[in-house]
């Protein structure tokens, strides 16, 4: 192996990743997991379509849920490393990523890859069958990932796709009613995908235009803060929807008010020219990920109530 990766300027390397022997920390640093806001991310939807589709109680599942976000967010960072290797080290803030710098092989990569797929696939045999094939229709899509870069203005859309799966695998795996439902849960989950991954793109912007790469965050230009309002609200109405059709209350509704207010702060404060904000503004998606899971917990919990 190459020499230590440095510390790239978006991770959270303090704790437990720090503490690992140079060789683990450079496959930690490979998953991700010195970054838990994508897992965060990924897992977020998950809980969504448990919740809102009756499955309030079902904490075990929930966990597992967890788990599998966890490992897979890992597999899928450590294949978009693989694939992205040669562009990672011509962009500033990906240079020192352990496949780019060399500090992991590609080869030790793809067996590490190997092994969080193995805890994925644990992770799906507790789900019933529907929903494993739900699971497993993800991977195409999540293959196809690292190449939309290349030949789209909106890898974002895909990251959306991507991303946003957890919502109806969780769904599935407690129901198939209400998929109208579903569908607006899951169509609102792809456009806040949109949304705080355009965020994150713009720290990249000056690298991406010249090597090549392509995201929203170009497309937008000057626009930015518009453009991810307007997705941010498109997420919201399509959330409405959703909640509306699980239980048409108005009540139901004010359960959106505040992640509502929580992304219209994100677009009302981002300054796009200050390097340190955008990072903070596509952090601070957690906590609008857990609002939003408590809105539908008690939507969901209404209507197995109701």
């Amino acid at each position: 192996m190459a020499s230590t990766p440095d510390i790239v300027p978006d991770s959270q390397h303090k704790g437990l990743v720090a503490r690992l022997p140079q060789p683990w920390r450079n496959f930690a640093l490979l998953a991700r997991f010195d970054r838990p806001i994508g897992w965060w991310l990924l897992f977020w939807p998950c809980a969504w379509g448990l919740f809102l589709s009756g499955g309030v109680s079902r904490w075990a599942l929930l966990a597992w849920m967890l788990a599998g976000a966890i490992a897979m967010r890992g597999a899928g960072c450590v294949y978009n490393d693989i694939v992205d290797a040669d562009l990672d080290r011509q962009v500033a803030r990906t240079a020192s990523r352990p496949v780019a710098s060399g500090a992991v092989s590609k080869k030790a990569a793809w067996g590490w890859l190997l092994i969080l797929a193995a805890v994925g696939l644990i992770v799906l045999l507790q789900l019933r069958w529907q929903a494993q094939l739900v699971a497993l229709a993800s991977l195409l899509p999540v293959a196809a990932y690292p190449f939309m870069k290349r030949i789209t203005w909106w890898p974002q859309a895909w990251l959306g796709i991507v991303f946003s799966w957890g919502a109806p695998t969780a769904w599935v795996a407690m129901t198939s009613e209400h998929l109208g439902a579903l569908a607006a849960l899951y169509a609102g989950a792809i456009c806040w995908v949109i949304g705080y991954d355009t965020i994150y793109a713009h720290q990249d912007r000056e690298d991406d235009a010249l090597v090549g790469i392509r995201s929203s965050a170009r497309r937008m230009g000057s626009h930015v803060r518009g453009g991810v309002g307007a997705f941010y609200a498109g997420a919201l109405a399509l959330w409405a929807l959703a909640f509306w059709q699980v239980r048409p209350d108005p009540l139901a509704l004010l359960a959106l008010a505040p992640v509502a207010l929580h992304l219209g702060w994100q677009v009302l404060t981002l300054d796009p020219e200050d390097g340190a904000d955008p990072l903070a503004k596509f952090r601070s998606n957690r906590f609008a990920g857990l609002l939003m899971a408590a809105a539908c917990y008690v939507v969901g919990a209404a209507r197995v109530a109701g």
